[in-house]
């Protein structure tokens, strides 16, 4: 699995002109899902992302969590995250799981973030064509793939 995290002073996603997920304060996530991802890889990831010391305490310094500034999460599917570019112009898109393994991983992943964090979390729809708007907080954006985590 692979995620892009940026906090968010905003962030929403629209699907045919209509909002599906908007957030104030939180994490916008892009998450990827591959054929070889399980669900270690699932609660490794959704542990990190909720525990992750990402926002501002008093003193300006990234000190304080998801749950410590009552912030929310959007959470949207992202094949592109497994993109291949070694070859021609033309990204390919073998290592991204196919909609029938990569949705259930998806839906436990929404599951398993609100559970963790306690809030209801926002997406968009699998396999949708969305448009989504955000503004970065500082900016801070992170990387993290679970194959890469030792």
């Amino acid at each position: 699995m692979r995620a892009i995290i940026q906090r968010v002073s905003s962030a929403s996603c629209r699907i045919e002109g209509k909002i599906s997920g908007a957030i104030n304060l939180g994490l916008m996530i892009l998450l990827g899902i591959e054929e070889q991802d399980n669900e270690e890889d699932l609660n490794w990831l959704a542990h990190k992302i909720s525990n992750m010391r990402i926002f501002s305490d008093e003193n300006g310094l990234m000190n304080k969590s998801l749950s410590d500034v009552q912030g929310s999460i959007l959470l949207i599917s992202q094949f592109t995250l497994f993109a291949s570019t070694k070859k021609g112009n033309r990204p390919g898109f073998t290592r991204s799981a196919k909609p029938d393994f990569a949705i259930p991983l998806y839906e436990k992943m929404i599951l398993e973030l609100g559970r963790l964090t306690e809030t209801k979390i926002q997406t968009g729809i699998f396999g949708a064509d969305m448009q989504v708007s955000l503004v970065n907080d500082g900016p801070v954006t992170i990387f993290m793939d679970t194959k890469s985590r030792e």
